[in-house]
């Protein structure tokens, strides 16, 4: 694997509800203003003028959303492009893979069970702790409608919940396979499970089902406490993915 295929692969991902704006394909999602369900990518080597990133901040007006890109690594041209237009490179995530042969399964919570997430009451659970883990509202049908289309574009959802009461405490998916890779993302867990492993845990299923699914995983750590998580079950970094804004 390597940092285009997994460019490839994110750009792939967002085709079938992207517009195009010059070198850049843009996601919009009309249910929510969070910045990482609207956002865009520029083309490989791409070599953004002035007026197509005009262009661009008129799309994100327009829809009321904050102007925002991802891309892997740092191209000179892109990275100009947006400086010049204003864009900030607010953070730079280590992108990492595994490989099955260095896959380190972790201990298992006590307390906690782990199962794939496909009833209509496990999907609304795994919505229910995305969205608290992340900071967001209670979960609404478009959530829900998000997870129910991840399982049946070929991706998975994974639930943690307590033994005693089945109370949902962590959740994550990994992407519909394209061009062989799938993204293992939004693993969260509720602020009063943490650092029980749990994380760790659901990471680890999630990397298992995405590779019995054919795909090989990778993801996008938060920081170095992620990346060191992530490395313990067997990942390495393979790069970077670099988060820009253009902030009011």
């Amino acid at each position: 694997m390597d940092l285009s295929a997994i460019q490839a692969c994110l750009r792939a991902g967002i085709e079938s509800r992207a517009i195009r704006v010059g070198p850049f394909l843009v996601a919009f999602d009309p249910h929510t203003d969070n910045p990482f369900r609207n956002y865009a990518i520029p083309d490989d080597g791409a070599e953004p003028t002035a007026e197509q990133v005009d262009r661009l901040l008129a799309a994100f007006a327009q829809r009321r959303r904050m102007p925002r890109l991802e891309y892997v690594g740092r191209p000179p041209a892109v990275e100009s492009a947006l400086a010049a237009a204003g864009f900030t490179a607010d953070r730079r995530l280590p992108l990492m893979t595994a490989d099955p042969a260095d896959l380190v399964a972790p201990p298992v919570p006590a307390g906690v069970e782990f199962r794939a997430a496909e009833s209509e009451e496990d999907l609304w659970r795994s919505a229910a702790v995305q969205n608290a883990a992340y900071g967001e509202a209670e979960p609404a049908g478009p959530d829900v409608d998000r997870l129910r289309r991840t399982i049946a574009d070929g991706g998975g959802v994974a639930l943690a919940v307590t033994a005693d009461t089945g109370e949902g405490v962590g959740s994550g998916v990994y992407t519909s396979p394209q061009r062989g890779l799938a993204e293992i993302a939004a693993v969260g867990v509720l602020p009063g499970y943490r650092r029980r492993g749990i994380a760790t845990a659901v990471s680890h299923r999630l990397t298992v089902a995405a590779l019995d699914a054919g795909a090989a995983p990778f993801l996008q750590a938060d920081g170095e406490p992620e990346q060191r998580m992530y490395a313990r079950i067997g990942y390495r970094t393979l790069g970077e993915l670099t988060l820009s804004t253009r902030h009011p």
